[in-house]
């Protein structure tokens, strides 16, 4: 069964690591970005069914990485938690795309109510939700991948390496970039995960496959195309 993965993003470490036992102990996965800059980064590049976001973030206001969120992924719901509570603060947490705010101190109860509440609202399979390359399609909601309609099993690394080259419409991605996106941002680019990866995938994707998706630019990096 998918367990919801839950990002928070919250500078306060005591604050952070009582909401991530609780939720955890309710059966969500869950993860913690110190600040706005790691979680916009994360929020982004990597696979959440809710983020949970505080306003006063150190490098990145909370309000910024709201917005951010929202362009790139419209339809992950986003529950801002902050002790600013007047209606000026709530009005701007919704103009910048929030789905729902909650001012601390809070019920534990009242947030899973919350996350639920969220979810429920959110188109589970749209088109938003649902990349296509030739006969592969990526269902981002589901986080299901298949293959002239033959399901494939993906680790969560290798399916975000996926969907992040998806996402790139046949664009050229060098190693670093890759690494940048998917991996954490101390992610050292001198190693060869990357050639790594991309190998699961071609063994996962294109072995039993024509026509071949995933391409190597000699000195430039990968692309994922139909090449007729």
């Amino acid at each position: 069964m998918h367990k919801i993965a839950v990002l928070v993003i919250e500078d306060e470490e005591k604050v952070a690591a009582s909401i991530k036992q609780w939720l955890e102990e309710t059966g969500y996965k869950v993860d913690i970005a110190p600040d706005g800059a790691v979680g916009r980064h994360l929020a982004v590049n990597q696979l959440y069914d809710v983020v949970l976001l505080d306003l006063n973030l150190p490098f990145v206001h909370g309000l910024e990485v709201c917005k951010w969120i929202r362009t790139q992924r419209p339809n992950l719901p986003i529950i801002l938690v902050t002790a600013l509570e007047s209606i000026e603060d709530k009005l701007a947490g919704f103009e910048a795309g929030a789905d729902d705010y909650l001012v601390k101190p809070f019920d534990f109860r009242e947030l899973s109510m919350r996350i639920k509440a969220v979810r429920s609202r959110t188109p589970q399979s749209n088109a938003g939700d649902l990349l296509q390359v030739a006969d592969l399609k990526i269902d981002l909601a589901q986080k299901t991948v298949e293959r002239t309609g033959k399901p494939i099993e993906l680790t969560a690394k290798e399916f975000s390496l996926l969907v992040f080259l998806a996402q790139q419409k046949g664009r050229i991605v060098s190693r670093h970039e890759i690494a940048e996106h998917v991996w954490d941002l101390n992610f050292d680019s001198g190693t060869n995960v990357v050639e790594v990866y991309i190998n699961f995938l071609r063994k996962k994707i294109d072995k039993h496959f024509e026509p071949k998706l995933i391409h190597t630019k000699p000195g430039m990096g990968y692309f994922l195309k139909r090449m007729d």
